[in-house]
């Protein structure tokens, strides 16, 4: 069992996340008021995806016990950004925080998913998984974009509890 979620929730992972992204922009710009703070709000992201990488990169040996939480956190981001429906004075600086947050897990979790053995596989799956779901996105038009996002945060928080669940089973087997 252990084998079976890390080999493909990884993968759920990523391509998730590449298919859910075009809806966080939509999101980020109708948050961000002006095409100057959206670019920045992408520069936080960048540079917070770089920091999560490096440290991965600087801690290889700890990675493994904090995937669980990555996953909560960045589908935790998620749903709170699917349960924002008004705008308001202070949503760019919480956009902010969020770019900073994801940017964080995400770049922790590329730097952890490429040291994986299943990483190769994962590619190819990758790109074939992300046009089919895309090919199948263009023909709904009646779904909000903010669910797409809700569900997929709720998907990757149970992903980040089942990892926790199997860790524990795993524990209790071994001793």
């Amino acid at each position: 069992m252990k084998i079976m979620s890390e080999r493909y929730v990884p993968l759920v992972v990523s391509v998730g996340q590449v298919v859910i992204f075009p809806y966080y922009i939509l999101w980020l710009k109708e948050a961000s008021l002006t095409f100057t703070l959206f670019t920045w709000l992408f520069v936080a992201f960048s540079f917070s995806a770089a920091l999560g990488y490096r440290l991965f990169q600087a801690e290889k040996k700890l990675a493994n016990s904090y995937i669980p939480f990555l996953y909560m956190g960045i589908g935790s981001v998620y749903i709170l950004v699917g349960n924002i429906s008004s705008s308001f004075e202070v949503l760019p600086f919480l956009a902010l925080i969020f770019q900073v947050i994801l940017g964080f897990l995400q770049g922790y979790h590329h730097a952890w998913h490429i040291e994986q053995n299943t990483f190769r596989l994962h590619a190819i799956n990758h790109y074939l998984l992300v046009g089919v779901i895309m090919v199948g996105l263009s023909f709904v038009k009646i779904i909000s974009p903010a669910i797409f996002i809700t569900v997929f945060g709720a998907i990757l928080f149970i992903c980040g509890l089942v990892f926790i669940f199997l860790k524990n089973m795993d524990s209790a087997v071994s001793n």
